[in-house]
């Protein structure tokens, strides 16, 4: 039996972590954080993600975890009228799978367990800082070593390292985020989710945990500001002037936001590699190999389906090299796709029109086709 070891221990490494041990490989998951966990945000999974899901079993839990929207609307920065409706509601007939708020540590919670059940060796405290063919140092001083080496390390990914010493560039763009009670001044927003869109900037909001709190990001185009940590703190007053002028929808967000604690990050990317194997037994997967701007909402989604891909394609294969060139070979091209059009997508949408900001050239996730794909069964 072939020895996985996958470093970082996010949805990508999870979730493959999971996938690879059902698939009857020994799977060590390595974590640098005291326990496994994820932060207080929301995360969307289309169709396509949720698929991955199923593979390991766990799309109607995660499903019941989270909120499946019957709509999304697009609405304009200065009055908030509607410029775009999509019908959610027919996801799971058309698609074969839900589309799904939840928040990001409900997910997380679920698949660390379905990990456990799958007999992964799940190792905290174990940052990694070098790799040295199969062996990965810690910061810690000790050493695990494997038949291969997955990283699943994000955007700064010590794996990455190994093909690139790059760091991660930014994007131009900065985020604010809050969760925040469900009041009734904003019930009608989470009842009815979505995006404001205008000159520079928007505005995302969307209902978890069963409507009782409402996820809401700020995108702006800001430069100058480029630390992209999780948990930084922010000056409400900063948003407040960020979004002088929009509409009241906006500014009811904006107030409940600077009630509790608001994080601001700078959105980091990565540009393509080649490949994302060295050696034929060291691969990259998730935001360690194609981290990407969130403005098609598919970095989470390309995670989970790199992740089942890797595990079907080392399953069918009859050595670990080969089986990595086959998950390359079947997913490299798609996610270099979500990568560009991530990143055109915040130009669209964000343009200096006075009316429609870009939406007469919209290609989002649906209208590109990314919805239909099946990491299931997709060839490798």
């Amino acid at each position: 039996m072939s020895h996985i070891l996958v470093v970082g221990g996010g949805i990508a490494g999870v979730t493959a972590a999971t996938a690879l041990a059902q698939s009857g490989f020994r799977t060590t998951l390595l974590e640098a954080a005291p326990q496994f966990g994820e932060i207080g945000a929301g995360v969307t999974l289309s169709p396509n993600a949720m698929k991955g899901l199923d593979f390991i079993g766990v799309m109607e839990e995660v499903a019941s975890a989270g909120v499946e929207p019957f709509r999304q609307r697009i609405q304009h920065w200065k009055d908030g009228c509607t410029l775009v409706t999509m019908d959610r509601a027919d996801q799971r007939g058309r698609y074969g799978a839900p589309y799904v708020y939840v928040h990001r540590a409900d997910l997380h919670a679920i698949l660390v367990e379905a990990a456990r059940e799958a007999g992964v060796e799940l190792v905290t405290n174990a940052a990694a800082t070098r790799v040295e063919g199969t062996t990965v140092h810690t910061a810690d001083g000790r050493r695990f070593s494997a038949d291969a080496v997955i990283g699943s390390d994000g955007v700064k990914s010590v794996i990455r390292q190994r093909f690139e010493p790059l760091p991660a560039h930014f994007t131009g763009h900065v985020a604010w985020r809050a969760l925040v009670p469900i009041s009734p001044e904003l019930a009608e927003l989470a009842n009815f989710p979505g995006v404001h869109i205008g000159p520079g900037k928007m505005v995302t909001r969307y209902p978890v945990r069963n409507k009782e709190l409402l996820n809401l990001v700020f995108f702006a185009r800001q430069p100058g500001w480029t630390d992209d940590g999780w948990t930084i703190r922010s000056d409400p007053k900063e948003l407040i002037a960020a979004y002088d002028g929009w509409c009241d929808e906006v500014q009811a967000m904006i107030f409940a936001a600077a009630q509790g604690p608001l994080f601001k990050w700078a959105i980091n990317a990565r540009t393509p590699l080649p490949t994302w194997v060295q050696n034929g037994n060291v691969a990259l997967i998730g935001d360690a190999a194609h981290a990407m701007t969130p403005f098609l909402g598919h970095g989470a989604a390309c995670a989970i389906e790199d992740a089942v891909v890797l595990a079907r394609a080392l399953e069918a294969s009859p050595g670990i090299a080969e089986g990595l060139d086959r998950f390359v070979a079947a997913r490299h091209a798609r996610a270099t796709f979500i990568q560009a059009e991530s990143n055109a997508n915040a130009d669209r949408m964000q343009g200096q029109e006075t009316d429609m900001f870009g939406l007469g050239a919209l290609r989002n996730e649906e209208s590109l086709g990314l919805f239909d794909y099946d990491c299931r069964t997709v060839r490798v």
